[in-house]
């Protein structure tokens, strides 16, 4: 039927409008709606339809519909019309009926999926027009792909008997799409087609039907879709044999005693991989009866064949004792030899020890320089040969040692500490009254127009309150928290990972007429093109926002960064919760990793266990550690190690060697243990360690010699060489020696800074004003090598006293202000007329 053209508009308003009345109903399915009395076959069908789609991170997704015949064509999102600009939409001819063609396209975003997030499912549908009516599309779903971090059930160490059955639980990480999941088996993937002893239910449990001992190897439960690839903690499966006894030999003779035996062996399996020995006696002995006896021992010829046996016996034994005095003689000599020799301590140089300056009393005692002769190993590191080249390979699987008969023990835990739980009591509500006293992670003051500053002892975290940042009048009772990780719910989406410590400065919503400074450290190697850097802040809400992508700053906005390497400080005008969280852009991007093996001060029983923190290379993160181990009665055994770990989804392993087999025994049964990859990348899990178990021998033994290996996986390593005497050695009990706790956190008015408030005044009048000649705030910003801010500077009514207010916060409490005015005297200002104050000016 055809239409007149001036009647179109109208039955295209009769057919939207009955769209519009029917598109409550949910539709899944292509949908026509015909006008009364036309063409049906004039209809619009679907030559393309919008399918389920997910995003990706962040990266938009397309949806394409194109019908024949169609004069009009549009997408509808959760029952609203996509605006007429968001639609791309290409007219063409079907070649074989001549009928006009209608392709449309369209971006859906993250953004707009998450406006409805958790309230319904988004979703959009394509609608057609003709002259015969309207045709709708099936619907198509945008969901958000994720995959979070943590499994919801990981797998679990076993022992089991040979030929028992096994069952490794596995239920993977909550995500959309859901994940696959696969096993590894030493980093081998399982393959239930090739191993008929082993599948894998629907559940994702990895089942063996019957224990072997090749059976015997770290299992892992890998998770992947199209999002990430998670692993779980490796479980480190044990298949032991018990013994059992062969059977009884025939009896012997009868002896001179008129008794005879017969003899066993617990052979028939042997034990193996710490199976139970066999119980009962390998030996039978019975009286002969008493013909035999007399029959036997009327024999001279047998009477001289046991004179000589024991005769050969008691030689026997005068050779044994002078081979044990021979070997004791030796292994004296031996022990002398090996303490002097440079062997145990050959291929890796020690790291030097810098002690602290004297009149520094916020930093630690000593601090050990990890950058001028720590070894550092690029590539897989393996066991060192004959030689005494410091590099060493080791494989990506199984190290030397063979398995041992003892047990494997892997620790992944947070202990708890004394400090005082203040973190969940602060709330944008109650502000500073609601925050405890007393606490070893907070600082607090009272705070006028003159400023002060802020500092939690030991964890390089500080905030600096300028003069004026406070308007005159008002009285503000400042607060800085440390937070633990675990205490507060930071979402990280993809490869995200937290560099810094999550700290809290407030009250918020105060009023601030400067930027202050907050300052703490960060364990990422900073890097334009291997990482992309935000600032987080939590919102009254409780929700976390990107407030700044460094590199990407704008003067205009409320807050702004200097990075250096190991530290940070953010200028703001709005206190709050705040965080450092960096994404992976490549492989090269690299966290580091503080590495310290602590031990028992005294060890009263035959265990002895060393552990291995692995923490983010931050002053917070080592005083957790420090305080930990000393509620522990652990002290460091070798200074410590920074390793280089990367974005690479490669755990983390450690392993012990060259332990002495006459002194000590290792209880690790397994050649390595891991820490799996995400637990250290995500940074918000505390504690990370691994402790190796070794007993003692002899209840005597003091002495202990052995190396321990930590390493990524195709990355970085670091060797520890162990020598010491474990009941009196301390030469590194002080090497971590945190400051007393006694100093004052908080400092009011002109005590805070280094540069005297008078002398202060006179360089930002003096260098505030433009000067043709340079001699001005811009030349002292590159004099102190902070240009790339000019812009931000420039922005604020005094970019002298945004200089000023930096140095201050990098330099204090150690600034030298002699090279501070040798700074301003090269800009032709006089240097003694700057620095110094007159009588009546005091």
């Amino acid at each position: 039927m055809a239409v007149r053209p001036g009647l179109w508009p109208a039955l295209l308003g009769i057919v939207l409008a009955a769209w519009l009345r029917g598109s409550g109903a949910q539709q899944s399915a292509t949908v026509a709606n015909p006008v009364p009395g036309a063409n049906p076959d004039l209809l619009p069908h679907f030559l393309v339809e919008p399918e389920d789609v997910y995003i990706v991170k962040n990266k938009p997704v397309l949806l394409v519909c194109k019908a024949v015949p169609a004069t009009q064509i549009f997408f509808k999102c959760n029952g609203e019309w996509v605006r007429q600009v968001d639609h791309v939409i290409e007219r063409s001819t079907d070649g074989s009926s001549g009928l006009p063609t209608m392709e449309v396209r369209i971006n859906v975003s993250r953004q707009q999926v998450e406006k409805v997030f958790g309230l319904e499912e988004y979703w959009c549908q394509c609608v057609a027009w003709s002259s015969s009516g309207t045709t709708k599309s099936q619907k198509a779903y945008i969901r958000i792909a994720y995959l979070r971090k943590n499994f919801e059930q990981e797998p679990l160490a076993k022992e089991v008997s040979l030929e028992q059955g096994i069952v490794l639980p596995c239920r993977p990480p909550e995500g959309i799409p859901p994940a696959e999941v696969e096993w590894l088996r030493n980093e081998d993937l399982v393959d239930p087609s090739l191993d008929p002893n082993v599948y894998i239910t629907r559940e994702h449990s990895l089942v063996v039907r019957q224990a072997r001992l090749a059976d015997t190897a770290n299992y892992t439960c890998v998770a992947k879709n199209i999002v990430a690839r998670r692993r779980s903690a490796s479980a480190a499966v044990i298949v032991y044999v018990d013994g059992s006894w062969s059977p009884w030999s025939k009896w012997s003779a009868c002896g001179l005693d008129c008794t005879h035996w017969r003899s066993r062996e617990c052979s028939d399996p042997a034990p193996r991989n710490g199976g139970e020995e066999c119980r009962g006696a390998d030996l039978d002995t019975r009286n002969c009866t008493s013909d035999l006896c007399l029959h036997t021992a009327s024999g001279p010829e047998d009477v001289a064949l046991y004179i000589g046996l024991v005769a050969v016996a008691v030689c026997l034994i005068l050779l044994l004792l002078v081979l044990v005095l021979i070997y004791c003689r030796k292994k004296e000599g031996l022990d002398s030899d090996v303490a002097d020799s440079s062997i145990l301590t050959s291929g890796f140089q020690p790291v030097s020890i810098k002690p602290s300056k004297a009149d520094n009393p916020h930093l630690l005692t000593i601090q050990p320089d990890l950058s001028t002769t720590t070894t550092t190993y690029q590539g897989s590191l393996c066991p060192r040969q004959d030689g005494p080249s410091p590099k060493f390979q080791l494989s990506n699987g199984h190290l030397l040692s063979p398995l041992g008969s003892g047990r494997h023990t892997l620790h992944h835990s947070s202990p708890t500490s004394e400090a005082e739980d203040f973190v969940s009591r602060l709330s944008t509500q109650n502000y500073f009254r609601s925050l405890p006293r007393g606490t070893s992670n907070m600082a607090y003051g009272t705070f006028n127009f003159l400023g002060g500053r802020l500092m939690i002892p030991n964890t390089g975290i500080s905030l600096l309150i300028p003069p004026d940042a406070i308007p005159r009048g008002k009285i503000y009772e400042i607060y800085l928290t440390l937070h633990k990780p675990e205490d507060v719910r930071l979402p990280l989406a993809g490869c995200q990972t937290l560099l810094s410590p999550i700290v809290s400065c407030g009250p918020p919503g105060v009023l601030l007429t400067r930027p202050v400074i907050l300052a703490m450290d960060h364990c990422g190697e900073p890097s334009p093109d291997s990482w992309s850097l935000r600032l987080k802040k939590q919102s009254c809400e409780g929700s976390w926002e990107d407030v700044l992508h460094l590199g990407e700053e704008s003067p205009s906005h409320l807050y702004y960064c200097q990075l250096e390497a190991g530290a940070c400080y953010v200028f703001t005008e709005q206190l709050g919760r705040f965080a450092l969280v960096g994404e992976a852009l490549s492989v090269a991007a690299t966290k580091r990793l503080r590495l310290l093996l602590f031990a028992p001060v005294a060890c009263t029983s035959l265990e002895y266990n060393i552990r291995v923190y692995c923490l983010h290379d931050t002053h917070d993160a080592l005083k957790e550690v420090v305080q930990l181990e000393k509620q522990l009665g652990g002290q460091l055994i070798q200074e410590p190690r920074v390793l280089h770990f990367k974005d690479s989804y490669h755990n983390l392993r450690l392993s012990i060697h060259d332990v002495p087999s006459s002194l000590w025994k290792s209880k690790l049964l397994v050649s390595y243990q891991e820490i799996p990859f995400y637990h250290i990348w995500n940074g918000t899990q505390q504690y990370l360690h691994c402790t190796f178990t070794l007993e003692r021998v002899n209840a005597s033994t003091s002495d202990l010699a052995c190396k321990v290996w930590v390493w990524q996986v195709e990355g970085d390593g670091q060797s520890f060489n162990i020598n010491f005497n474990i009941t009196k050695d301390t030469r590194f009990a002080d090497l971590l020696a945190l400051e007393s706790e006694g100093g004052v956190p908080a400092l009011v008015g002109p005590s805070a800074f280094k540069i005297p408030f008078l002398i202060r005044q006179k360089i930002i009048t003096s260098l505030d004003p433009p000067c043709s000649r340079g001699a001005d705030w811009r030349t002292l910003a590159q004099k102190l090598h902070l240009d790339s801010h000019l812009s931000f500077f420039a922005s604020k009514p005094s970019p002298t006293a945004m200089i000023l207010n930096l140095w201050e916060a990098r330099h204090f409490p150690n600034g030298n202000l002699g090279q501070l005015a040798a700074a301003v005297a090269g800009l032709g200002q006089p240097d003694a007329g700057l620095f110094t104050v007159s009588e009546a000016e005091c």
